[in-house]
């Protein structure tokens, strides 16, 4: 499949640990697009409040974060074929992808003023670039332009076994019903948000992985690619 001198953005939406951003990751390494994590920048906006003392508790500190994002040097790095986030020069894969953000950063993503910062950044960072990214608002907000617009589902205790595989890889304790609670309130709250909820675009592909191997979705890509864009 030829597509290389192609310029495609592809837009991957869904529930959180349905492997979007496996998945992206691989389309990128595979036909050489840039790849944009936006969950990754929402993660990193949560750590900095973190770090920052601008949440206590529950409560997020509005007003300063709103200020205080202003000085925030958030991007990707390409490290041996890894996209890694850094705040500044340091790199933060690892520390936004603990429980500790994980349970604050749907919250954060509800502030218009974050989504508007992360928004401009991915703008900024697609410029010139055949891109895929994934989130929650992708395809129905950030790029209503795409040109694949793909909304990923799987069964919710899947995909908690899928998270806690991840977290114990890393050496954090956790437990199945802690991560399934944990899925089930991110999913609440990213659905019923004021500001750019997550849902389905009218024009995207569903792609339920629940017993799917990547491999099989990656299959799955190239038909819909080879239809589309295949010569």
């Amino acid at each position: 499949m030829d597509i290389e001198n192609k310029e495609i953005i592809i837009a991957i939406d869904g529930y959180s640990s349905t492997g979007k951003s496996s998945f992206a990751k691989l389309i990128a390494s595979r036909w050489g697009f840039l790849y944009l994590d936006s969950g990754a920048l929402y993660r990193a906006v949560t750590l900095f409040a973190l770090d920052n003392g601008l949440i206590e508790g529950e409560n997020i500190d509005e007003a300063r974060l709103s200020q205080a994002l202003a000085s925030l040097d958030v991007h990707f790095e390409n490290h041996d074929g890894q996209t890694l986030t850094y705040m500044g020069s340091i790199c933060v894969e690892k520390e936004i992808r603990t429980m500790r953000v994980s349970s604050m950063v749907s919250p954060i993503a509800t502030l218009g003023f974050v989504r508007n910062f992360v928004n401009d950044r991915l703008h900024q960072l697609a410029v010139g670039s055949r891109v895929v990214m994934d989130g929650r608002d992708i395809g129905t907000t950030v790029f209503p332009q795409a040109d694949v617009k793909i909304f990923m589902e799987a069964d919710p205790k899947v995909r908690a076994e899928r998270r806690m595989k991840e977290l114990v890889e890393k050496g954090e304790k956790v437990c199945l019903s802690e991560i399934l609670n944990n899925l089930s309130e991110r999913d609440r709250i990213d659905s019923s948000r004021a500001i750019s909820p997550l849902r389905k675009a009218e024009d995207a592909l569903v792609l339920n992985n629940t017993y799917m191997t990547f491999e099989q979705q990656m299959d799955w890509l190239q038909a819909v690619l080879q239809e589309r864009f295949g010569r």
